[in-house]
């Protein structure tokens, strides 16, 4: 398995009360194709601002992102965010009108990606794969445990046929048992569908089952195994 997502040298920092902080600083890594990756670091060590900027919804200083070998700038981050990366967020972000089979057809349509014609069945078919049977897949998501919709903020992230998987804090919110099923979709996601999941956690429960841990400290990061 190769690379597919790789950063170069990335420096990113904001100015607070006429201090400038730098964040991340000179940063390279190379995330390998169909692994379970956890980033773990101190609070304020820069966690989610990486996240962001591996999934294109920030924008580094100075530096480069790399998917599959290009550039984010050559490739485009509109179509890098529709086509090519799924993101799970601690507090779900599903359409709260919506049915969780609802949630789940929408993000098959928000794609340049080949995705079935018959989205419905496909995507009962996904969230069972998760756990969420027909009677739940039905049900306004608002009528769900926080268990239930983070496995279907899961699913939706999978739904439009992508290849990476970013999560931030995705079971800050729930009980020790749910947070156990959450990381074995994760290991699920990586083994059964050759995906690559990159989560931010201060969880060592979730750190510890990942495939690499890597942490976060002085703008750089490193493998602690």
């Amino acid at each position: 398995m190769g690379t597919i997502l790789k950063v170069e040298n990335i420096n990113y920092g904001y100015v607070d009360g006429g201090y400038r902080r730098e964040i991340l600083k000179d940063l390279s890594y190379d995330f390998e194709e169909g692994k379970f990756y956890t980033i773990l670091g101190p609070s304020g060590s820069g966690k989610t601002t990486l996240l962001s900027i591996l999934a294109g919804l920030d924008k580094q200083e100075s530096g480069t992102v790399y998917y599959a070998g290009e550039s984010l700038e050559k490739l485009g981050l509109y179509k890098y965010r529709r086509n090519k990366i799924g993101v799970v967020f601690q507090a779900y972000n599903l359409v709260q009108y919506l049915t969780g089979i609802e949630n789940i057809e929408l993000a098959m349509t928000e794609t340049d990606n080949e995705v079935p014609k018959n989205r419905k069945e496909i995507g009962y078919a996904l969230l069972e794969k998760f756990g969420i049977v027909k009677s739940k897949a039905d049900r306004l998501v608002t009528h769900l445990s926080g268990g239930e919709q983070q496995r279907i903020a899961i699913a939706r992230a999978l739904a439009s046929n992508v290849d990476l998987i970013f999560a931030d804090e995705p079971t800050g919110n729930l009980d020790t048992a749910t947070e156990q099923e959450i990381i074995q979709i994760f290991r699920m996601l990586t083994e059964k569908f050759n995906k690559t999941v990159i989560v931010v956690t201060h969880s060592n429960e979730v750190s510890k089952l990942s495939d690499h841990r890597v942490f976060l400290q002085d703008g750089k990061l490193q493998d602690i195994d």
